[in-house]
């Protein structure tokens, strides 16, 4: 091979992998281009996971399965991006060793051991330093990559460890009104979707500008963040569709955020969906499951404005906006079987509702059962 071809393509690998580099760790955008290689790495470590996942036959055993696969991913990142760094020099000191083993040999200790091993052969030492400071650049990069990842991350699950006492486990829309209801506070629920506001925001940027933060799933293996974005927007879009003179402006700024942060991410990942889908267009959830989760809610003491049938074309209105990108992505990441999620791939147990912990007081002393929103 003649060394200006050797150089060539050596440069093209080498300068295709650090725009891979920068483009996933220090510009703040949705990948494109050569960034999207990320995407791909986390893709194929998504489908060897859920791949092992299918031996496992509860939902349980499958979160178990799939709990490393963000940690391994960020891994199989920086490996890849090292041996493209590795295989660009190797091809650029082909041509002056005349010996793979030896281009291996010198690359390898270059851009591993921050030593410089000679060749007997002519060689140019040039590539071999620049080969030890690619590495050295692109670990260094990963590293202080880590604490933005985690600090994303732990900001996600923050506001998701609070949604389980106001939500239950697995969350569900309705059962935030009902127990708002039940323990009289449903004058918190301004500040409660004005959180949600702001967490949905920061899910859209954190998740669209690093991807591989979809595939970090929740300690609590009830928990996910696309369930928890889904039951907050089911909330608001009742709370609006049941009472739209008294319901806070806050659940239409809420609902707003969350399935644009949905579409944020989407886009970044190149899906398709209608963006301007009609009020009326068809929904997975039945208007039966609706009138039931209405029904719960007036058993509680929920006062509505609207009933069943009336809010039902409203609130349609308002899920049609998010209900097909919110089922796509519960199951894309194996999300807990909630109500009102959609179903899961390989999944025995479709649906688990939420518990709820016991409700007495000194005028009622026994305990509300867990609701059967299936009736």
């Amino acid at each position: 091979m003649p060394v200006w071809l050797g150089v060539l393509l050596g440069l093209v690998i080498w300068v295709l992998t650090l725009t891979s580099v920068v483009f996933t760790l220090v510009l703040p955008r949705s990948l494109s281009g050569p960034g999207r290689l990320a995407i791909w790495i986390t893709r194929w470590t998504r489908r060897v996971f859920f791949a092992l996942s299918r031996f496992a036959h509860t939902y349980e055993g499958k979160d178990a399965v799939l709990a490393p696969i963000g940690p391994v991913a960020l891994l199989a990142q920086l490996a890849v991006w090292l041996i493209l760094i590795g295989l660009a020099f190797v091809v650029m000191l082909l041509p002056y060793t005349h010996n793979l083993g030896d281009a291996l040999s010198e690359v390898g200790a270059a851009m591993f051991t921050l030593g410089l091993a000679r060749s007997p052969r002519a060689t140019n030492d040039a590539i071999a330093i620049f080969a030890a400071a690619s590495g050295f650049i692109v670990i260094a990069l990963q590293i202080a990559y880590l604490p933005s990842i985690y600090s994303a991350f732990n900001r996600r699950e923050s506001l998701i460890t609070m949604l389980a006492s106001r939500a239950g486990e697995p969350s569900w829309g309705p059962e935030i009104l009902i127990r708002h209801q039940l323990v009289g506070i449903l004058d918190s629920l301004p500040d409660f979707y004005d959180e949600w506001e702001n967490w949905a925001a920061d899910v859209s940027e954190s998740h669209s500008t690093y991807p591989v933060l979809l595939l970090f799933r929740s300690p609590d293996p009830w928990s996910s963040w696309v369930i928890a974005l889904l039951s907050v927007l089911d909330a608001a879009a009742m709370h609006l569709a049941l009472n739209p003179s008294t319901a806070p402006s806050q659940a239409r700024l809420s609902l707003r955020m969350g399935y644009t942060a949905l579409r944020k991410i989407a886009d970044s990942l190149g899906w398709r969906y209608d963006p301007d889908p009609m009020p009326d267009a068809p929904l997975q959830l039945t208007k039966d499951e609706f009138v039931v989760a209405v029904g719960l809610l007036q058993d509680v003491g929920f006062a509505t404005e609207r009933d069943a049938d009336e809010a039902w074309v409203h609130f349609r209105g308002w899920r049609v906006n998010y209900e097909d990108l919110a089922y796509r992505w519960a199951d894309r990441v194996l999300a807990p079987p909630a109500p009102w999620s959609g179903t899961r791939t390989g999944l025995r147990r479709q649906i688990v509702a939420p518990e709820r912990p016991p409700h007495r007081s000194p005028d009622k002393p026994g305990q509300y059962q867990r609701p059967d929103f299936t009736a």
